[in-house]
């Protein structure tokens, strides 16, 4: 079996002791919400998925057959058959709300400031880091955000650019890092349920992030991933008081 990606390390890591086929459709679940596994991709095959969850084949097959059930993936035979992501998973709507309405403001805020102390470090050593390539990929995943049609797929358009800027860091704990910070986040900034978080300005902040870091200038890299951390961090401070404001009328009535 071929070394693991970056990427492939995070997905397809050695499972936590808890039903292990129901932690498999977590995990993959995520990886394509956050845009770390794409429509269109295959997975890898079962013996290396086994192998690299630390499972047995019937507990590969069981987590594969839900998501099979939910229309995540689809299996195909023959020589170029395998397993294939083919949909994203559906938001859950009603999770999502009882998050703003369970979390108080104070904890958003302090996501936020967890979040800009790894972007801070993520961004400065991005800029001393990041190759050509990563460069040119950094600029494909900020205008993948605003070409997205939908807020269901904007959500790992953007976690994307995020996850890969890390990468470009060239820091794996940065990337774990990030990686968990999106996933208890990005659903929740682009989420219709109250106000519309704008793509074409977060792929504006985006597009001048890369040529900071493209142009080498840290501290200008590092305001600008403040300032824009900052503005999604008031959005979903304003989300909640929305949602919460609507749910105490509904109580009220």
């Amino acid at each position: 079996m071929a070394s693991p990606t970056q990427f492939q390390s995070q997905i397809y890591r050695t499972l936590p002791e808890i039903e292990r086929a129901d932690a498999i459709v977590d995990r993959l679940t995520k990886a394509i919400a956050l845009g770390l596994l794409k429509i269109g991709e295959r997975l890898p095959p079962e013996a290396e998925l086994s192998e690299m969850f630390g499972v047995g084949g019937a507990t590969l097959r069981e987590a594969l057959g839900e998501l099979r059930e939910q229309g995540v993936v689809e299996t195909r035979r023959g020589r170029s058959g395998g397993t294939f992501i083919v949909n994203q998973p559906q938001p859950q709507t009603d999770a999502i709300r009882d998050w703003f309405l369970s979390t108080s403001i104070s904890e958003i805020r302090d996501i936020g400031d967890e979040h800009s102390a790894i972007s801070a470090a993520t961004v400065r050593l991005a800029c001393e880091r990041a190759e050509p390539h990563d460069i040119d990929r950094l600029r494909e995943l900020a205008r993948a955000l605003v070409l997205a049609a939908s807020p269901e797929v904007r959500a790992p358009a953007d976690s994307r650019f995020h996850i890969e800027l890390a990468v470009s860091a060239q820091s794996p704990r940065l990337t774990a890092a990030e990686i968990r910070l999106q996933e208890e986040t990005v659903q929740q900034l682009w989420t219709p349920l109250a106000m519309a978080f704008d793509p074409e300005t977060a792929t504006a902040e985006h597009l001048e992030l890369v040529r900071a870091v493209a142009e080498d200038q840290p501290d200008k890299a590092q305001n600008l991933v403040l300032e824009h951390i900052r503005r999604s961090i008031f959005h979903l401070i304003d989300t909640k008081l929305t949602l919460g404001y609507a749910q105490s009328v509904q109580d009220g009535k």
